[in-house]
């Protein structure tokens, strides 16, 4: 059974009481590590004078950056021989992340998956088809042993070769799958050119999206094209990958596992704690993870917390979707904004197709931004097309305060990278 009713419900105050015990046994276990526990003489700490949750904030932000800094085993708690899995971040934007865990690590984050799954309404005679990547990359993995675990039959089909997906859930009858929300939408156009309806010819009835931010219009797409439910997971690799947060069958916020997290919301830049409701930047830190637990940790993803009780009953709080990440954040004449502000304009028009990019250029020392947009259906009327244009260029201004420039497109012709899709390309001349 993973309803865990006597956790997922536990009264306030008994929660706060079970993370305080957790939180001094993992400052116990941080100190173990050649990071931390240089840190705490630094700063004159030991794990004792921890009194109450809110002394957390003793300890200094732990970064990206600190975690690259110690790679790869400055935050090694155990000894490598208890040690059994490893999973790593992108490195592209500099040297890789690393995450490491025990055995028991791996069946407490196992557990977290399918407790969130459960909780959604799968259960162990669904089929379950992930496209998402295996190997260092967390998503695949996480979900996997999640669903097996929950006992379903797995079909780890991961990304790409769209035909083969749909091959698949054909064949296996598919009820769930995990996806990445822009190759849901890209999917659509192998079903099309298959000569199949997603709606009829497959045996879909949910969806865990996750991987990459996307509006609430997106996911409503999405839905309404495969006459499913879709639910929203959020997850980073530094504290284990999918199954962090979670969306029930009321769809309003992600509860956070707080059994097994602390979390905080932040002002990016003063790093003062934000009110309920307040955008801000999401910090955790890890309860139950030994083999590496992290303290504080920025994940520079933007959200608010909801106030008041969920319907369903748990009592575990609950974020809003992620807004975009602080350092993704674009300045354009002077205007901050995030590009999911402008997805959510674009997937509010049924005109609009399954792909779009932003582009930034410089012309003139001055900002250009311009909106590669496909539509559903070729042109017959240029007229038309025009008055499209202009009312999705409108509706774009009136929400982000900067005029666009907004290009119509053909389907499937604005190019398609692998992996997650590439919805910013920023052109602009580097000072």
């Amino acid at each position: 059974m993973f309803w865990e009713k006597d956790i997922e419900t536990m009264p306030l105050e008994d929660l706060r009481k079970l993370q305080l015990e957790r939180l001094k046994s993992t400052l116990t276990c941080a100190s173990k590590t050649p990071y931390y526990s240089q840190l705490f003489k630094e700063i004159d700490l030991e794990p004792g004078d921890v009194k109450s949750l809110e002394d957390i904030r003793k300890i200094p932000l732990t970064t990206k950056h600190d975690l690259r800094e110690h790679y790869p085993y400055g935050f090694l708690a155990v000894s490598r021989d208890e040690i059994i899995r490893m999973h790593s971040s992108s490195g592209t934007t500099g040297k890789a992340t690393v995450i490491f865990h025990t055995a028991r690590d791996i069946d407490r984050w196992t557990n977290m998956v399918a407790r969130s799954m459960y909780m959604t309404g799968v259960r162990k005679s669904d089929v379950f088809q992930n496209t998402m990547g295996y190997g260092l990359f967390t998503g695949g993995l996480g979900f996997h042993y999640g669903a097996e675990k929950l006992g379903m039959m797995v079909v780890p089909s991961g990304p790409g070769n769209s035909a083969r997906q749909i091959s698949l859930m054909r064949d296996f009858g598919t009820t769930v799958i995990h996806i990445l929300p822009s190759y849901a939408l890209h999917l659509l156009d192998t079903f099309e050119e298959l000569s199949l309806d997603p709606k009829k010819d497959v045996d879909l009835r949910t969806a865990f999206l996750g991987a990459e931010p996307h509006s609430e219009e997106m996911r409503k797409k999405i839905e309404e094209s495969y006459d499913i439910s879709a639910f929203n997971s959020y997850g980073l690799s530094e504290m284990n990958g999918p199954g962090v947060a979670f969306e029930c069958p009321e769809k309003n916020g992600l509860h956070v596992w707080e059994d097994n997290y602390i979390m905080e919301i932040i002002n990016p830049n003063t790093l003062e704690p934000v009110a309920d409701g307040e955008t801000g930047e999401l910090v955790f830190t890890t309860l139950t993870r030994e083999g590496m637990p992290i303290i504080r940790y920025r994940t520079r993803d933007l959200t608010s917390l909801y106030s008041g009780e969920c319907a369903c009953g748990r009592t575990y709080r609950r974020i809003a979707r992620i807004k975009g990440r602080s350092d993704d954040m674009l300045i354009i004449k002077g205007v901050n904004l995030f590009p999911i502000q402008i997805e959510t304009v674009l997937m509010s028009f049924p005109e609009v197709g399954r792909n779009y990019q932003i582009v930034l250029e410089t012309k003139g020392h001055m900002d250009d931004l311009m909106i590669d947009v496909e539509v559903l259906y070729p042109a017959d009327d240029m007229r038309e097309y025009e008055k499209l244009r202009r009312r999705i260029a409108e509706t774009i201004r009136s929400e982000i305060l900067v005029s666009p420039k907004v290009n119509l497109h053909q389907p499937g012709t604005i190019p398609k990278a692998p992996g997650k899709a590439v919805r910013v390309v920023d052109n602009r001349e580097k000072e």
